[in-house]
């Protein structure tokens, strides 16, 4: 597979673009966002969680990338200690009745797998941009 050239006027010398390679930092708070790991201002997502094809500022491909599964697996182990501390501490602390604490923190644990798994993912790409890493592909 042939690596898109970088965008055709602009370098991360001269102008908005922020090349990939090691030892390059990566923008976490855009990132984060949702924002393009080259220009930093194009939206990378179409959906809540799913990648656009290419970013619409600058025409990086996202598909090249790989986030996979890495940010759910991830999230779910964080999530699960998160919300049993929580349930814990609310019921034998707090003494929340057991019908307020289920519906209550199943929210909470719902509402922050989205938010952290659009961040992580965003995250991931940014971090697969910066290393130059690409879907793996054998060579004959």
């Amino acid at each position: 597979m042939k690596r898109p050239d970088p965008a055709p006027t602009e370098t991360a010398a001269n102008g908005p673009y922020h090349e990939g390679g090691p030892g390059k930092r990566v923008d976490v708070g855009a990132a984060f966002a949702g924002k393009c790991p080259r220009c930093r201002k194009g939206a990378i997502f179409r959906q809540l969680i799913v990648f656009k094809d290419k970013c619409p500022e600058c025409a990086l491909d996202l598909e090249q990338f790989n986030v996979g599964d890495g940010a759910t697996v991830f999230l779910i182990f964080l999530l699960n200690v998160v919300g049993m501390i929580g349930i814990l501490v609310c019921h034998f602390v707090l003494n929340v009745p057991i019908w307020i604490n289920a519906p209550l923190w199943t929210a909470v644990i719902i509402g922050l797998a989205i938010l952290g798994l659009r961040a992580s993912k965003g995250l991931l790409l940014a971090l697969e941009y910066k290393n130059d890493a690409r879907i793996g592909e054998l060579k004959s």
